[in-house]
């Protein structure tokens, strides 16, 4: 079984939103996922969706959105991003999935020996800067959030088992440092991170390194509109 994320794929199948407006890497952008979904993902795989789904405003309008992905190979995980304007309820959104579709919202899932946990999170301020106070409420919000999924991957890792987190936001900021979010994937012994949301940046920025747990940034168009393999697991 192997892991794979991407992030960010902004579909609008119902509405169309050309995306190359953004730039010349998003031509043909959802063409390229796709291909590169098709040669690397098996039925056993997991594809990890890391938020900001679809441009839909209302759930009903991204069934078409999920549809595109629904006959691709894997399982795949989503969480919700600052864009998924339609993700109102969980429970809602649950009863819409396809088959092979799982959503997170603090909560985690676990399949044989790994366990998936995530959530939206917010903007980390840099260094001496001040957050708005209606930042800092969403702020502490979603560090609540994030110690809830956390918490439930905890009740779920009976055997050792790798816990890989997702946030659509980045826990960390441009400087990496510590961070409520970062302190909390530490205490909780998270073995890997994905996150997406940045966009434009240099290629040598999408993983790194922070006391000792690989993050990785999964923004299609910071990837070549490719999958990256987060893990891979023997039989």
């Amino acid at each position: 079984m192997k892991i794979y994320a991407i992030s960010d794929l902004h579909l609008s199948v119902n509405n169309p939103k050309p995306m190359d407006i953004f730039g010349p890497v998003w031509e043909g952008y959802l063409d390229k996922i796709i291909d590169d979904w098709k040669e690397k993902v098996a039925e056993e795989d997991i594809v990890l969706l890391a938020g900001d789904f679809s441009w839909a405003m209302k759930l009903e309008e991204t069934k078409r959105d999920f549809e595109l992905l629904s006959n691709l190979p894997g399982k795949k995980i989503l969480i919700r991003g600052n864009h998924d304007y339609w993700w109102k309820s969980i429970s809602a959104v649950r009863n819409i999935l396809p088959k092979n579709f799982y959503a997170i919202q603090n909560d985690a899932i676990k399949f044989e020996n790994v366990i998936i946990c995530g959530t939206r999170g917010w903007t980390v301020p840099e260094k001496n800067t001040e957050q708005t106070a209606e930042n800092k409420k969403i702020y502490d919000r979603e560090v609540i959030r994030l110690e809830l999924t956390l918490q439930s991957a905890e009740i779920l890792r009976t055997n050792d088992e790798e816990l890989i987190c997702m946030l659509h936001y980045p826990p960390t900021n441009f400087s990496k440092l510590d961070s409520d979010f970062t302190k909390l994937i530490e205490k909780y012994n998270v073995n890997k991170v994905v996150f997406g949301h940045l966009h434009g940046l240099k290629k040598t920025e999408n993983s790194f390194i922070k006391n000792g747990i690989p993050y990785f940034l999964t923004s299609c168009d910071m990837t070549d509109n490719k999958l990256t393999l987060i893990s891979s697991f023997d039989k």
